[in-house]
């Protein structure tokens, strides 16, 4: 099997409100993306187009890009796994590129939340479960990994403080990132104070301040194989780990006090991929759609000890000076969480860190990084791992 890398990685703002159309949305990490690479869209031999399409108000995005890109006669995909979309595209690319049948491949995320009203998308994140079974009852996001939380709560210990810090990291890193939807500085003081928003509740024990919000915004990620990469790119980016699983979709089936499997055991088939260990992460981009998010990843991950993820965060081990830095990005939590374009977000920003080009947000020479994706509450688990 050949060496495949990134080429090339792109990202528009995440914003609340994206004025444009969908394609010119999805056109703005793609032009960054091939600007990075430094290639044309007729070098470019398939793309991949990653989205939740129950926000979409365009069918069959993956035609309508391929036609505005300028990608049109080459072969254009589209997949969906919820919340980790953009991380299945670049499975599918790595695999096409493995086959032989491409050399190099375009994976572009995007949603445009805002195309529907906020009550539609908690209506059609709660069909992201069992519409027979768990749906009726009115379940959502925020009530599931509330769920979690009051079990890791209850068996370990942590306690919403320690959730706070969570967010609070997310604020610190969020502020120096231009392409975050939300740039402010959080305290821990905002979560004591009743008045404040960040204290207010959605679903306990967690609050506004634990949960990540809806966004516009796009991702693009170019993938070539080991000759096209060399000819193209001074700094490609190794794919040298590739992990994927899938958990049961109602909760019913679940042990709420392991964790996500899938996490779990996509994490095993990345790092047995590798060759590599916990330990040799240098940095890491988690998926913090919530701040209890965030602290299953330390433990799922093999970062922390079950029940000791929280000993991560108080002591700053997190923060880019730490000994396992995570989402130096400001994570979903600042960045804002649209849905088909997050996992490019992700596998982009470990990208600029293994490249020395994050700037403020720079962790000290990492050689290898990680990226963990979730799609729903865990139902589908992707964990790559890239080096230099």
């Amino acid at each position: 099997m050949g060496k495949i890398a990134i080429i090339g990685v792109g990202q528009s703002a995440f914003v609340r409100r994206y004025p444009g159309s969908v394609r010119e949305l999805a056109f703005e990490g793609f032009k960054e993306a091939v600007q990075d690479a430094r290639i044309t869209a007729r070098e470019i031999g398939a793309s991949v187009v990653c989205s939740a399409p129950e926000y979409d108000k365009q069918r069959s995005p993956a035609g309508v890009f391929a036609e505005y890109m300028g990608l049109n006669p080459q072969p254009a995909f589209y997949v969906e796994t919820l919340c980790s979309s953009g991380s299945t595209g670049l499975r599918l690319a790595y695999s096409l590129i493995q086959s032989g049948l491409h050399d190099v491949v375009a994976v572009i995320g995007f949603q445009k939340m805002s195309e529907i009203s906020s009550a539609e998308i908690q209506e059609r994140m709660g069909r992201g479960a069992d519409i027979q079974w768990e749906s009726p009852f009115g379940t959502m996001m925020p009530a599931y990994y509330a769920m979690y939380a009051r079990r890791h709560i209850e068996k370990y210990g942590t306690t919403l403080e320690d959730l706070a810090l969570i967010r609070v990291k997310a604020g610190t890193y969020g502020q120096l990132n231009e392409k975050a939807a939300y740039r402010k500085k959080i305290t821990l003081e905002m979560f004591s104070d009743a008045e404040n928003r960040m204290a207010a509740p959605v679903a306990s024990p967690l609050r506004t301040g634990d949960c990540c919000a809806n966004a516009d915004g796009s991702s693009c990620v170019i993938v070539a194989g080991e000759e096209k990469a060399g000819a193209f790119c001074k700094k490609p980016i190794w794919i040298l780990g590739l992990g994927a699983a899938t958990d049961t979709l109602n909760l019913a089936g679940r042990d709420l006090f392991s964790g996500l499997t899938a996490a779990r055991q996509a994490a095993g088939q990345a790092y047995k991929m590798a060759g590599v260990g916990p330990k040799d992460i240098d940095v890491a981009e988690v998926h913090d759609c919530f701040t209890i998010a965030e602290m299953m990843a330390y433990e799922d991950l093999g970062f922390a000890k079950p029940g000791e993820g929280k000993d991560l965060i108080r002591g700053r081990e997190t923060y880019k000076e730490g000994c396992i830095p995570v989402n130096p990005d400001g994570g979903l939590l600042s960045k804002g969480h649209p849905i088909g374009a997050t996992g490019g977000s992700q596998i982009r920003s470990v990208v600029l860190q293994l490249r020395r080009e994050a700037g403020e947000s720079q962790v000290r020479e990492p050689e290898i990084g990680l990226i963990h994706n979730i799609g729903g509450v865990g139902v589908y688990g992707n964990v790559t791992i890239l080096g230099r």
